[in-house]
């Protein structure tokens, strides 16, 4: 209102001029009815600005309402997808945990392996092999469309009393200094070798031994893997004459698990002589 009277002095003071002064009178009239027109104007326009700032605070409101909304809406989504999985706690007869690697090359089996045997749903990192990639890695059978990119990760409880966390490393060379990272805390691991390319094996094994991780070797039998003598096959990998070395299926849940137990009485024994 303050602006207002301003206006509608400063229209009082144009009468003054004599004729002009009618006419000025009749215009400061009109000009203080436009001058009240204007303040209704103003006033109007502070309502609609006060109008459209609540509004504008109502739609921030609402809009803060509908993510939330939203979220609770993900929230029971996600819930509805947990439904349908089986919840497998760890037993209560458990004792003890014990964290496993299980390395290899590209294509080995890694992934194949701990979803065979996990008893919980396993997390598995699975991505589209693309052009990019296919000059950095080493080359794999056709078939093979897939990679792991991060991890793989499974649980398998081994005669009700112990506990294995299976950590499945990426089999691209150029994910090797992640294995840093992923062994830490772990008590062995499990290599996995493909005999039609045991040279892809040498840098898993080799890493394994750099990071002084104790571990044994299993060979992944594949339909058309080439046999050979154990004593032939410790001598290409380079084994030292303690460390197991067994054959498996890594699509058999027995035959991946008969390689499990053959680790960890390896590590049980090492432990044993250590202690």
């Amino acid at each position: 209102m303050r602006a207002s009277s301003e206006i509608s002095d400063g229209a009082g003071g144009t009468d003054g001029p004599g004729s002009a002064g009618g006419t000025g009178g009749a215009g400061g009239t009109g000009g203080a009815e436009g001058t009240d027109d204007r303040d209704g104007v103003h006033d109007v326009d502070g309502g609609v600005d006060g109008g459209v700032d609540n509004e504008d605070d109502k739609s921030d409101g609402d809009k803060m309402a509908d993510m939330n909304d939203a979220d609770d809406s993900a929230d029971a989504d996600d819930a509805d997808d947990l439904a349908g999985t089986p919840v497998m706690y760890v037993q209560s007869s458990v004792s003890g945990a014990a964290k496993i690697l299980v390395v290899g090359p590209m294509g080995v089996g890694k992934t194949t392996l701990i979803g065979t045997v996990s008893e919980i749903k396993p997390l598995s990192t699975e991505a589209t092999m693309t052009q990019a990639g296919a000059r950095l890695d080493t080359a794999v059978r056709p078939s093979k469309i897939t990679t792991t990119v991060a991890l793989d990760f499974g649980r398998i409880t081994l005669g009700g009393e112990l506990v294995l966390y299976l950590f499945g490393t990426p089999g691209q060379q150029r994910f090797l200094p992640a294995w840093k990272d992923l062994a830490r805390g772990a008590l062995g691991a499990l290599a996995l070798v493909d005999t039609r390319d045991l040279e892809a094996s040498f840098d898993a094994i080799g890493h394994l031994e750099d990071l002084d991780v104790p571990f044994s070797v299993a060979v992944n039998a594949f339909p058309d893997s080439v046999l050979h003598s154990e004593d032939d096959l410790r001598s290409a990998l380079d084994l030292l004459p303690h460390t197991p070395l067994v054959i498996c299926d890594a699509r058999e849940h027995k035959s991946s698990v008969q390689a499990l137990i053959s680790l960890v009485s390896h590590l049980i024994e090492t432990i044993t002589e250590a202690s």
